[in-house]
């Protein structure tokens, strides 16, 4: 590993002192991003489906959606770091060709364990965000990284509701999963060439030995902890499965964090997970990522939930979960396009915080008032606005700080707390809305839902508040880094 901290020009993104031009690059990442984001949540709407064209109990189908959340724990870290050491566009390139593969795989598949054997390929495709975050902060001049990573950024949720359009479409016309994931196939072709010929790799490369002992420590703990997570309200919290899987996360977390502090070249120095700036960032994305991906999951249910028979509801298809939701589709690219002047002017903090609140407000408008569709309307435009500014300025906020030559990295830990923010949030929702049911029935209570709605607000705000606690403990940070020679690397065993 490279010791050296960025030079000037290298953090510009313009070696030799000469600018080039980035827009497609840009074009290359977005349009990766979105794809990757389509297949996280196309499937949501086949579950259904799925359990009755194999004959399959909840718990076994669920393992379409639990296998691309371990894969993708994993696959994270991992690419995001040999991104830093052997170029951030051929690990890009790889995600990609492993989501076209997992996607043809479960576009042929006959049974379901092939179904989750492609969906677990499609997984390792999380780390694409992250990796394309680090390019950005590679290659793009120092005033247009915060937006450019909130356009990227802002892919997460506009693919989301893509997906579920595009399977809410096809759920009309044929009860076959195989459309949906060879369309996410033709997606991931198209994006993978575009990014071969567009995106540009100009970052520095620490170069060094993989940590194999850290990475097979570390995925091994994150599968235990995000399948515990993931199935604890089937397999019960207090089961033995469970606290097994819980036991051996916090075990196996423990030999991890002795193995980095003694390694000479760590796969994750331990101060880009906790350090004093880095800690703010990933618990704000752990947050942020639980109000989303709650998102996903309730919006969901209680757009499609009968009205005439439970008392709410907007008697929604799966079609139009995903066009209620295109109104954050449009402000969070808006915003997200807007984030990098908001940042230059207040600071990449309080960009997160003014974000956040909006996030949570939007929750506590559904809390508070969810009978008609304006209702609906207005919460998913309130959340494209406050997640569009709140991840582009999160995105400059985890890697702002670090050497160049470990943006990957940095920006792939976020991620990953993001996820497991997402996991939790879904462990959450699931349990109240289990708890609290119709009489003589499965079907949650709008009592339910609304406690759902209150607890995901107040992540957001707390998120909001931790934002403005790093802006007041760091108010140094007041722009987007400017072009300049970045913090020092933290000593090799510093926490």
């Amino acid at each position: 590993m490279t010791g050296a901290p960025a030079t000037a020009r290298e953090a510009s993104g313009h070696p030799g002192g000469r600018a080039r031009p980035t827009g497609p690059t840009l074009l290359a990442l977005a349009a990766a991003g979105m794809v990757v984001s389509v297949q996280q949540t196309l499937v949501l709407p086949l579950l259904p489906q799925l359990m009755d064209r194999f004959d399959a109990s909840i718990t076994d189908v669920t393992w379409v959606f639990t296998a691309s959340l371990l894969a993708g724990a994993v696959a994270t870290p991992l690419l995001t770091r040999f991104g830093d050491m052997y170029g951030k566009k051929r690990m890009i390139l790889l995600a990609l060709v492993l989501l076209l593969t997992g996607s043809v795989v479960c576009a042929v598949s006959g049974s379901l364990p092939v179904l989750i054997a492609g969906r677990a390929l499609q997984g390792v495709s999380s780390a694409l965000i992250p990796l394309a975050i680090g390019m950005i902060r590679d290659t793009f001049p120092p005033a247009r990284v915060t937006t450019a990573i909130g356009i990227v950024s802002a892919t997460m949720g506009v693919g989301g509701s893509a997906g579920m359009i595009v399977t809410g479409l096809i759920a009309t016309r044929t009860s076959s999963h195989h459309p949906v994931f060879w369309i996410a196939a033709a997606l991931a072709a198209a994006a993978l060439a575009l990014a071969a010929a567009a995106a540009r790799d100009v970052g520095v490369r620490a170069g060094g030995r993989p940590d194999y002992a850290g990475a097979a420590v570390l995925a091994g703990w994150l599968v235990c902890l995000l399948l515990g997570i993931s199935q604890g309200n089937a397999w019960g919290w207090t089961s033995g499965g469970v606290l097994a899987l819980f036991g051996a996360a916090a075990a196996a977390c423990a030999v991890w964090v002795v193995i980095e502090l003694r390694v000479r070249a760590p796969l994750v120095r331990l101060n880009l997970l906790v350090g004093a700036r880095s800690l703010s960032a990933n618990l704000v994305s752990a947050l942020l990522g639980f109000s989303m991906f709650a998102a996903f999951t309730l919006i969901a249910g209680f757009v499609q939930a009968p009205s005439a028979k439970v008392g709410y509801g907007l008697d929604g298809s799966v079609l139009d979960v995903g066009l209620y939701m295109l109104p954050s589709t449009v402000t969070m690219l808006v915003f997200s396009a807007m984030a990098g002047r908001i940042a230059a002017r207040l600071g990449p903090a309080w960009t997160l915080a003014i974000g956040s609140a909006f996030a949570g407000l939007c929750y506590a408008w559904l809390a508070v008032s969810n009978s008609h569709g304006y209702d609906m309307l207005a919460f998913s435009a309130i959340q494209g606005l406050g997640f569009g500014i709140a991840y582009a300025a999160l995105g400059t906020l985890a890697v702002q700080h670090v050497p160049m030559d470990q943006s990957g990295i940095a920006s792939g830990i976020n991620s990953l707390v993001r996820t497991t923010g997402g996991s939790v949030a879904g462990a959450v929702t699931a349990s109240i809305l289990a708890g609290r049911v119709i009489d003589g029935t499965a079907t949650p209570t709008l009592g339910g839902y609304v406690l759902c709605f209150w607890i995901v607000a107040a992540g957001a705000a707390v998120a909001a508040l931790i934002a403005v606690a790093h802006a007041l403990r760091h108010p140094s940070e007041t722009s987007v880094p400017a072009a300049r020679a970045l913090d020092e690397p933290a000593p090799r065993h510093a926490l």
